[in-house]
């Protein structure tokens, strides 16, 4: 039966359970998948939650039902063959040490198909949108007590207008480049299925997209997974230690209606402006060190200045920054780059607003961020008891501001086409509780970046003439 979402304007038609493609010769065994001690970093952070919007003009539901959406539902069991542990569960039983990833044959993806008569040109555009008007459109992971899903995917038509993906993750087994992976692998797969019939077969994959699951590339000698476990542990403070509830968000989903989304881009000569603007100003200051002024950094470094002043942080707050990178080429020995589960390390520093606001603010940003990076790629690949008690320590500590981004402008999302074409827009949903900025490359290629900013209207306000001048001033 068809219900009706808080948002009036999407319907779900049905909530069903995809299983991995099987047949004669292929069903997946039942099998356990260990956390190591980059996935436990991440045990108790929310569900990351990505939108994928596809237009097709004219798109009829007769021709969503018959030609389009069983190609995806067919091509996305295909894909949870070679990705089987997406389709099972995060558990903890009471005679296990710590958490991992628990598959049995009757496991499947929860697939929500819906529909929506939302404007499908303004929430594929880059102006001012409710940020509420993206919740409907990604699927809420189940999470308990005693488990979790890892991924939830919702498709949604829109009529006349196209469609969209949305997809929901645990982050205790996928990072950002594992789950863009698995994206590529669903869309090769649709767009297999289209060319050829592979509905008998069980087509594989090209080795960037085929998933290494070997738990033992990451060493751990001094056991750095149960120490970040039994730090979650003491964090939560519930009677329930072993519990698998996440934390609570900044900002609660159900009081964001005064919170709205926009899209800035920077693109290629807009970064080039921004280094030379940041090298001039450390030169005129007499510094002689080498920085770190990638895209990402002067990305960050704009858009971080621009939001302090934009909420209005007083001078002596500490904004706390927090960085992280890939780590599959940055470990000793290098793992595989088409590992699939969490390999990010971190590094958390910070500033004071009084020196973010000045007018060398985003050189200031800047000097720090490239600062972190050089961390990251040496001592802050590692695992270490010290990082995980600084994270915790900046979750509990009150009277800072935090600053992240979530994303990457390397992770080619654009080019996730399932057959129909690039997708007409990507968002990540879920910012608008996290805080974060989100990154994606330019649609157009060229260098440049998408920066998805959500803020409270009088906020966004403040920040879209700040960051656009900002720009115009260099």
């Amino acid at each position: 039966m068809a219900e009706t979402q808080n948002n009036s304007k999407v319907k779900v038609h049905e909530v069903t359970k995809l299983t991995p493609f099987s047949s004669n010769s292929t069903t997946a065994a039942p099998f356990t998948l260990p956390l190591t001690y980059f996935d436990t970093y991440w045990f108790k952070f929310p569900p990351v939650e990505r939108l994928f919007l596809y237009q097709i003009t004219e798109l009829t539901s007769d021709s969503f039902n018959s030609a389009i959406l069983p190609k995806l539902k067919h091509a996305l069991s295909l894909t949870l063959l070679h990705y089987t542990p997406l389709a099972g569960h995060l558990m903890w039983p009471p005679d296990a040490a710590k958490p991992a990833i628990y598959y049995f044959p009757d496991d499947g993806v929860s697939l929500t198909l819906a529909e929506s008569n939302s404007d499908f040109a303004l929430l594929s555009g880059s102006g001012i949108r409710d940020a509420a008007e993206f919740n409907p459109l990604v699927p809420q992971l189940s999470i308990s007590d005693d488990k979790a899903e890892v991924i939830a995917i919702q498709i949604t038509y829109f009529p006349n207008q196209g469609f969209s993906i949305g997809v929901s993750y645990h982050h205790s087994l996928l990072d950002g480049k594992s789950c863009t992976m698995f994206i590529k692998s669903w869309a090769y797969f649709s767009k297999q299925i289209q060319s050829s019939d592979v509905h008998n077969a069980n087509p594989s994959l090209a080795p960037e997209l085929t998933p290494c699951f070997d738990r033992t590339v990451i060493k751990d000698p001094d056991g750095i997974d149960m120490v970040y476990v039994k730090h979650w542990m003491d964090f939560t403070g519930s009677s329930d230690t072993r519990s698998l509830k996440v934390l609570a968000t900044a900002v609660d989903k159900e009081g964001s209606s005064d919170f709205v989304r926009k899209t800035f881009e920077l693109s290629g000569e807009d970064i080039k402006k921004l280094r030379d603007k940041v090298n001039k100003i450390n030169n005129e200051a007499g510094e002689s060190r080498q920085l770190h002024l990638s895209t990402f950094v002067l990305t960050c470094a704009h858009a971080y200045v621009c939001q302090i002043i934009a909420k209005r942080v007083e001078a002596n707050t500490t904004v706390k920054f927090a960085v992280g990178g890939d780590c599959r080429g940055r470990l000793d020995p290098p793992i595989p780059t088409n590992y699939f589960g969490n390999c990010i390390g971190s590094v958390i520093g910070e500033a004071k607003a009084s020196d973010m606001i000045r007018d060398d603010g985003v050189a200031v940003v800047a000097e720090k961020l490239s600062e972190m990076i050089k961390v990251l790629k040496g001592d802050g690949v590692q695992g270490s008891e010290d990082k995980m008690v600084k994270t915790i320590a900046m979750l509990k500590e009150k009277g800072h501001v935090m600053l992240t981004a979530g994303g990457s402008n390397r992770f080619d999302d654009y080019g996730s086409d399932f057959g129909w074409g690039r997708p007409k827009k990507v968002e990540i949903v879920s910012v608008d509780r996290t805080g974060a900025i989100s990154l994606v490359e330019s649609k157009d290629g060229g260098g440049g970046v998408e920066i998805g900013v959500v803020l409270k209207k009088q906020q966004m306000e403040v920040f879209a003439p700040l960051f656009v001048n900002g720009l115009e001033d260099l």
